[in-house]
């Protein structure tokens, strides 16, 4: 008990004041307390130690796409095809997934400008579900794609995801070569694909759209990878290296083209769209 506690009993007629648990937020990194005001209007970047926190596909959008971009329709997919249980319903993981989250699955689109070049901008949230890819989020990427092609303008997707929905079986693997097929109608057309990897990225995501763009750009710090570091020492029997799977090993050794703070990703992924969009298109 600390003194002030101690003195409030003493004098009852102290009232004690209502504090918002929602005020403050622990950084994952230097572990120390940073108002919650302050973090949010720095990018969600901690201003003490500079860790990329995880964010939200409406503020990502926000943050990256000039004001007045269009939000693109949700695809309407089967809800629960297998019919999965396990612990829970997928039905329920669902709703519950839902009610905490503005999006009704884990990728959104919106179609936009970027420094005033057109754009379309696909986000995948990683608070829904874990970002994992199902149907639906197969089904957005395919639509914030073809919604590129029809505006004849470059698609930038940012990854954040634990791989394929295990509740939706096989279904969650077809979305892979369906999105490959995209990127490569994207190319096809002589329109810019560039990925943003946000951590993390892993899984059947990293296999498929997150590997396939014409530029790879990745978040300081973000964990990129396919099988986790642990499934790769046990299968190789060697220690892996430190800093192993984190976007800066990548960009050392060739996977990642380049490693952008999250404060000058709009201005480098304008400057991107600006010399990959072709002139006829633009």
């Amino acid at each position: 008990m600390n003194w002030l506690t101690r003195v409030r009993e003493r004098l009852p007629f102290v009232a004690k004041r209502e504090t918002p648990d929602n005020l403050w937020i622990k950084c994952p990194r230097c572990q120390e307390m940073v108002f919650v005001k302050e973090y949010e209007a720095n990018c969600s970047v901690c201003p003490k130690c500079d860790h990329h926190g995880r964010i939200g596909a409406d503020a990502r959008l926000e943050q990256l796409l000039d004001d007045g971009f269009e939000i693109l329709p949700a695809p309407k997919v089967a809800e629960d095809p297998l019919n999965f249980r396990d612990t829970k319903r997928y039905r329920d993981r669902l709703k519950a997934a839902r009610a905490a989250n503005p999006s009704s699955d884990a990728f959104t689109g919106a179609f936009g400008a970027i420094d005033g070049k057109p754009a379309v901008v696909g986000v995948q949230d990683f608070t829904f579900m874990g970002g994992s890819m199902g149907m639906a989020v197969g089904e957005s990427f395919i639509i914030a794609a073809q919604k590129a092609l029809d505006e004849k303008c470059g698609f930038i997707c940012v990854t954040a995801a634990g791989g394929a929905r295990m509740q939706e079986g096989i279904l969650s693997l077809m979305q892979m070569p369906r999105a490959t097929v995209m990127t490569r109608r994207l190319k096809e057309a002589g329109l810019p694909y560039i990925v943003v990897l946000a951590d993390p990225t892993t899984g059947g995501v990293t296999a498929s759209y997150a590997m396939l763009g014409d530029v790879h750009v990745a978040e300081p710090g973000a964990l990129i990878g396919f099988a986790g570091q642990r499934v790769i020492q046990e299968t190789i029997r060697e220690q892996l290296p430190e800093g192993f799977q984190r976007a800066e090993y990548l960009h050392k050794h060739g996977m990642v083209d380049m490693v952008v703070h999250r404060h000058q990703l709009r201005e480098r992924l304008g400057e991107l769209l600006d010399y990959l969009t072709p002139a006829k298109a633009a």
